[in-house]
């Protein structure tokens, strides 16, 4: 487990942050841009000094400002892949790989060029590479210093979306195949929610809320710091059957089974299932003759009440689901905590690049 508590004053900034990583997971620290996620990281890995604090990695502590520790960056076994790749220009792709490398991790080398699919750029020089390999290379090298903990700062940051579509596919096996704890920074909600099991939300240089990714989506009180445009619930399903008659994916999950336009995969596949607000409808009576494929019975548990025409509903279908209706619609149809009320949601509304490969089964 990796622990973390530090305090830093900046001039005009000041970091509080106390927050705890389970091993072998990905945790993502999400914020908004200058929330204090890289002033955080980098006092981790030891390139910037904590004013108090500790941090320990499975027992070994790596800086204690009581006890006057604080060991070099080198010797914290810290791998750190940032925004930019940093690789060395003079140098080809497995030069770069190899710099850094532990003496131990010869017997790794085939196994990582694999997996992020380096083997054709081995002798490429990186101006060469585009931005998506670049930054493959740049966590293939962190990979080979055989760290016990692998921060990454907005890898994808400075990748445009093609290129960031290409190499999200990676960072999913790199999750499923390498057992290494994992701390990931983003802002981008979406990057979250396929790739990390905990979110720790960062706001102003503390620590809003930390939980599984599912847990911290279905909080109302959170959503100015998970986004409203893309706030909205989080499933975490299992994926049961392939209707091949209307292109319709079935992903179960203990409120029963949603369906989703053009999703195939392989049975039993984990899939954390992003559901926007905004695609979320409510009804009192069951719908008769809809196009809507996805009507789930529930029970609504809490209703916000803030200024403004839209309110966010959430509402027990088995897993908590988030609704987002005009305040026009909570009034007529007299919303409120413990009423029973039908869920609505298109199967044409779920974004297939929103879905996670790494959720919880949902059964």
């Amino acid at each position: 487990m990796l622990s973390v508590q530090l305090e830093k004053e900046y001039p005009q900034f000041a970091i509080r942050a106390d927050f705890n990583a389970d091993a072998g997971s990905i945790s993502a620290l999400f914020g908004r841009s200058g929330a204090g996620k890289t002033s955080i990281v980098d006092m981790i890995a030891g390139l910037t000094r904590p004013d108090a604090g500790k941090i320990e990695i499975g027992g070994d502590v790596l800086f204690d400002a009581a006890a006057g520790i604080n060991l070099p960056p080198e010797k914290r076994r810290v791998g750190y892949v940032f925004q930019n790749s940093r690789l060395f220009p003079h140098m080809n792709v497995r030069r770069n790989l190899l710099y850094g490398a532990s003496a131990a991790a010869g017997a790794d080398f085939r196994q990582i060029a694999h997996l992020l699919d380096l083997e054709p750029l081995m002798n490429r020089s990186p101006v060469k590479l585009s931005g998506g390999e670049q930054q493959r290379v740049a966590i293939g090298r962190a990979l080979l210093s055989q760290p016990r903990l692998l921060l990454m700062d907005e890898p994808l940051a400075g990748i445009d979306v093609q290129r960031r579509n290409e190499i999200l596919p990676f960072l999913d096996r790199l999750r499923a195949e390498v057992d290494l704890t994992m701390l990931y920074v983003s802002h981008e909600i979406e990057e979250v929610i396929r790739l990390a099991d905990n979110m720790i939300l960062v706001s102003d240089g503390t620590i809003a809320a930390s939980g599984a990714v599912e847990d911290i989506m279905s909080r109302l009180d959170l959503k100015p710091l998970t986004g409203r445009y893309e706030s909205g619930a989080v499933l975490a399903t299992t994926y049961e059957a392939y209707d091949a008659e209307f292109g319709l994916g079935h992903l179960a999950f203990d409120g029963g089974t949603l369906r989703v336009a053009g999703l195939e995969m392989d049975h039993g596949v984990p899939v954390r299932a992003h559901i926007r607000a905004r695609d979320v409808s409510l009804a009192l009576s069951r719908p008769a003759q809809s196009s809507i494929l996805n009507v789930f019975d529930g029970r609504i548990v809490e209703v916000t009440d803030e200024p403004g025409p839209q309110v966010d509903v959430l509402v027990d279908i088995g897993a908590p689901i988030i609704a987002r209706v005009t305040r026009k619609s909570a009034h007529d149809l007299a919303l409120k905590p413990g009423q029973p009320v039908f869920t609505l949601i298109k199967a044409v509304a779920i974004d297939k690049r929103s879905l996670g490969g790494q959720g919880r089964t949902g059964r």
